[in-house]
């Protein structure tokens, strides 16, 4: 004979009502427990992101601050060292200097900054320092070299003077050395404290602008 089940009455009913809400309760308390600690280990493992974050960020900066003052020694070295002389043993009588300067109304097709400037009255040699040279260091330097070509148009200063380009650089690769003496530019290099002006191959003619 099949098992017999009890009748249902409203006993039964509320009991089985209240076991329900006991389990339903129970487990809404584990689930929630569940989940504060998983919101917890997540927001201690997106605090460990944040940290590594702001430790990569202060590194990166570090390392831009040092290339900033590694072309501001270059800079340094050049103003410091005989650069002038080696100009003037090239038949640029240099006479006088100017480090970071600035031309032009900022945002206009004519405004820029220069980061050394030689001058020997005739000529001005406008000087690009770099910590690794790269050929759009070159291709930028001559648009600077246009930019203040025109900006000296403006200003009624045409024929004050002809405009001579020169990159100087920590480091600069033969391919990009030989790309700038292609482009008329002479080439600086830094080997320890000491600056030179790269010999320029044979048939060099410096570009005026």
């Amino acid at each position: 004979m099949s098992e017999q089940t009890a009748p249902l009455t409203f006993e039964s009913v509320l009991a089985l009502i209240q076991k329900s809400g006991l389990e339903f309760r129970k487990w809404l308390e584990e689930s929630s427990q569940e989940f504060n600690q998983r919101l917890q280990e997540s927001s201690q493992k997106f605090d460990k992101r944040i940290e590594v974050l702001a430790e990569q960020m202060a590194k990166t900066e570090q390392k831009i601050s040092s290339l900033g003052s590694r072309v501001g020694e270059i800079v340094e070295n050049m103003v410091g060292g005989d650069i002038d002389k080696q100009f003037q043993a090239l038949g640029y009588n240099v006479t006088a200097q100017s480090r970071n300067k600035i031309f032009g109304e900022e945002g206009t097709k004519e405004s820029g900054e220069i980061d050394l400037l030689f001058e020997d009255g005739d000529v001005a040699i406008l000087i690009e320092a770099k910590t690794t040279l790269k050929t759009k260091d070159v291709l930028e330097h001559i648009e600077r070299l246009e930019k203040y070509r025109a900006y000296l148009d403006k200003t009624g200063k045409a024929d004050r003077w002809e405009l001579i380009g020169a990159v100087a650089a920590a480091s600069a690769s033969p391919v990009v050395v030989k790309f700038a003496h292609r482009k008329g530019l002479y080439v600086i290099v830094q080997t320890g404290r000491i600056v030179e002006i790269v010999t320029p191959p044979e048939g060099f003619v410096a570009k005026k602008w």
